[in-house]
């Protein structure tokens, strides 16, 4: 059986955005051995490790189930195939993005980033009259807006830049790393974020 180690128990209850104290007293113990238990100063008796994770599994039933719809950022900022880089990179500046899907007749088909276009500049100062299409990659991953946010986490960890939220065709929201940095933080959003 693999036992949480005290950095385990911590991330835990950060994620469930509990203190030491609220952790404490669910598992009926004191916050000080909370704190020596997750600096690693102490090794807590079998049952009391059991109290404290049994603690933390109700916390988590009783979290709401959080979508991609509660982390989206709304505004899709988007280019097309057509487009020079030039147009995608003063998109990015003007709206301090770092990806932008490459959209053509409503459809997702590609995306571009601006290490592509700084690539492609490194290699060509004219490379900025170069089409959209002939530099984007891959299409970005999307998901049902009632998708677990879980699943987000996932797919950015997987080396995607950002997931767009899409339903029946139809584009909702993008979902970028500094997105689910915020949500994580309960930090305000800030506009754009993709």
């Amino acid at each position: 059986m693999h036992l949480p180690s005290s950095k385990d128990i911590r991330r835990m209850r950060k994620r469930l955005g509990l203190t030491q104290t609220d952790l404490a007293q669910r598992a009926n113990v004191s916050q000080s051995l909370i704190a020596r238990i997750e600096s690693g100063s102490v090794d807590p008796r079998l049952s009391t490790l059991k109290r404290i994770l049994e603690a933390l599994e109700e916390s988590t039933k009783e979290q709401r189930y959080t979508t991609a719809e509660d982390v989206m950022c709304q505004t899709v900022i988007s280019t097309g195939p057509e487009d020079l880089l030039a147009h995608a990179a003063d998109l990015m500046r003007e709206n301090a993005v770092s990806q932008l899907p490459v959209i053509d007749k409503g459809k997702q088909i590609g995306a571009i980033v601006e290490t592509s276009i700084v690539s492609e500049i490194i290699d060509s100062p004219k490379a900025l009259n170069k089409k959209v299409k002939e530099v984007m990659g891959t299409h970005l991953p999307s998901v049902d807006p009632k998708a677990n946010v879980e699943d987000v986490y996932k797919l950015i960890k997987e080396g995607h830049p950002a997931v767009l939220v899409e339903q029946e065709g139809k584009f909702l929201g993008i979902i970028t790393k500094i997105d689910l940095i915020s949500y994580h933080f309960k930090w305000p959003p800030v506009g754009p974020t993709q």
